[in-house]
């Protein structure tokens, strides 16, 4: 009797596999499979450099700014970023293709493809925080999402009443290398980081010189900031666009902490000031209590050219009459859901 020998589907797969992975073994190099590709370890090592704004020619150095604290209502230390819950490392190789990696914020041991990359670093938490042309370094940029303000109609001390108006965005770190080689070895290479900050802090103080204990709810914009930064260089855009917030209300009127890209048109020296010159402008909205809503517009250009990267912006001379503040009104306390909807749209720009 002849005997039929029967093979197993299953079994034929596996052989198959079997054979495909040690062909990539015995071969060492495997670049037509990215991820047979061969690759290293790497530990990386990250600090973060927690600045809020830097000084520039003609401008204040805050930092060393006499009784700071009791000046403004809030320590100087206490407006420097946080590190973040969270990093991301984008790997360019030469063939124009990249990979994404997510790591802890303070780093970690990774796998990178063995060669010459351009990497870029970036914290990952954001809200909202929008990245556009991540699939080549020289076009990442962030941008941040726009939100509209229906009794906002523009700064009359711009050139457009136009610009786009959009959220503060989150605290953006960045670092860019142009070229970093993985090698093979045996024990992880040290690659350490510095994270650069890519949005800053403004300080905005609105100071009444009367009629201040009548303000309920508080809110601003600024005009003419940078829209978006490039990763790569830690430049801004030259589009602008305004940046709506909300204001806490204060003894002397009221005061906002503001998040931005900076100045249109900057390079980033931390990552030569030469920025693009603009005009640069302030609002305030203001509920009082008995109803009632006023708006202040002001130039702040001097002020924020002379700080294109975060600082301390005041305003100063305000006023509500007695008659606005007290007649025509209800008499009680504004609350938020009086204040009139925001509506916010989750598009990039």
């Amino acid at each position: 009797m002849r005997r039929i020998l029967t093979i197993k589907p299953y079994l034929l797969l596996i052989t198959a596999l079997v054979m495909l992975f040690s062909s990539c073994e015995q071969k060492e190099l495997c670049f037509n499979h990215d991820e047979h590709a061969p690759k290293s370890d790497v530990m990386v090592q990250v600090q973060y450099e927690r600045e809020w704004q830097y000084p520039y020619e003609g401008g204040t150095d805050w930092l060393n700014y006499p009784d700071f604290g009791q000046v403004f209502g809030v320590d100087y230390e206490a407006l420097r970023p946080n590190i973040p819950e969270g990093l991301a490392i984008q790997i360019y190789n030469s063939a124009g293709k990249y990979d994404e990696i997510h790591i802890a914020p303070l780093g970690q041991k990774v796998r990178m493809p063995i060669g010459v990359h351009s990497i870029l670093f970036y914290n990952d938490d954001s809200e909202y925080i929008v990245f556009d042309g991540m699939q080549s370094y020289v076009k990442a940029r962030a941008t941040t999402r726009t939100r509209t303000r229906a009794s906002y109609m523009g700064n009359p001390f711009m050139e457009t009443k136009s610009e786009v108006t959009v959220n503060p965005p989150d605290m953006l770190y960045g670092n860019y290398m142009e070229s970093y080689e993985v090698q093979r070895t045996i024990e992880p290479t040290l690659l350490p980081v510095t994270m650069h900050p890519l949005v800053y802090t403004y300080l905005v103080r609105y100071e009444f010189s009367h009629g201040a204990e009548y303000i309920a709810l508080a809110r601003g914009a600024m005009a003419g900031m940078a829209g978006s930064v490039y990763l790569h260089n830690g430049s801004t855009s030259d589009d602008a666009v305004t940046v709506l917030f909300d204001a806490t209300v204060k003894d002397f009127g009221a005061q906002a902490t503001v998040r931005s890209f900076g100045v249109p048109g900057f390079p980033n020296t931390h990552y030569s000031k030469t920025g693009k010159s603009g005009l640069y402008g302030l609002n305030l909205e203001v509920r009082l209590k008995n109803g009632k809503t006023k708006s202040f517009d002001f130039d702040i250009t001097g002020q924020v050219a002379a700080q294109p990267q975060g600082g301390v912006i005041v305003v100063k001379g305000l006023e509500i009459t007695d008659e606005e503040g007290k007649g025509g009104g209800s008499g009680f306390d504004v609350d938020v859901s009086g204040w009139g909807d925001e509506e916010e749209i989750d598009l990039p720009m």
